[in-house]
């Protein structure tokens, strides 16, 4: 089969949550021994560009975002075996969840959707996490990015913790922030390493961090 269409075949399959598509495009681009780098930033990434485009304009809602990113691990999942180091490897790790206190994950979760799809290894802690679980998880799993997220003012002094702990700790990790009531202007104030508006911008955020 084609390489293109191969890659064609991966961005439609996670723009219309296709599983079985998505299968038979990967095990296709591993016979031909297409490079995963490729299949990650013109194939997968491209359709979760898509859907997170899709979801911006309200189009579509999270369940169909989280289907998306499902059918994309799937393929990652396969590729698993193929990735090598270099190139091929994945872009880092980053550690995503809502900041201690809140429990609000929409964001977060599509998130870490775009931030799969770009070929980045993302460990989702979930809602309410502390300071020090941030650094644990970072630590244990070899990451190199903080992402939390607050949805509430309350809790915006949380991010600020997780900046204070972490150069505590010997400022080992990028800390980003996001949610509604955060702006650079407050990511500036605290120390932070960078400031995402929206689910596309993070993707960018941490390709440039960890470039």
């Amino acid at each position: 089969m084609a390489k293109d269409k191969i890659i064609a075949d991966m961005k439609t399959a996670v723009e219309t949550w296709n599983i079985k598509l998505v299968q038979e495009a990967t095990k296709a681009a591993i016979d031909e021994k297409i490079e995963p780098k490729e299949l990650i930033e013109n194939g997968l990434g491209k359709g979760m560009e898509t859907i997170g485009v899709r979801f911006d304009k309200a189009e579509i809602y999270l369940p169909q975002v989280v289907a998306a990113s499902k059918t994309m691990e799937v393929a990652l999942k396969m590729l698993e075996p193929v990735m090598k180091t270099g190139d091929s490897a994945l872009r880092g790790t980053v550690i995503m969840g809502t900041v201690e206190g809140d429990i609000h994950e929409i964001g977060k979760n599509v998130c870490c959707a775009m931030l799969r799809g770009a070929g980045f290894s993302v460990f989702d802690l979930g809602p309410d996490v502390s300071a020090q679980d941030f650094l644990d998880s970072a630590e244990e799993n070899g990451a190199t990015i903080i992402g939390g997220s607050a949805l509430m003012t309350t809790t915006l002094e949380s991010q600020r913790d997780i900046v204070n702990a972490n150069k505590e700790n010997g400022g080992n990790y990028k800390c980003i922030f996001g949610g509604a009531p955060c702006t650079k202007e407050w990511c500036d104030e605290i120390g932070a390493d960078g400031y995402s508006a929206t689910a596309g911008e993070i993707v960018e955020l941490c390709k440039k961090l960890t470039a």
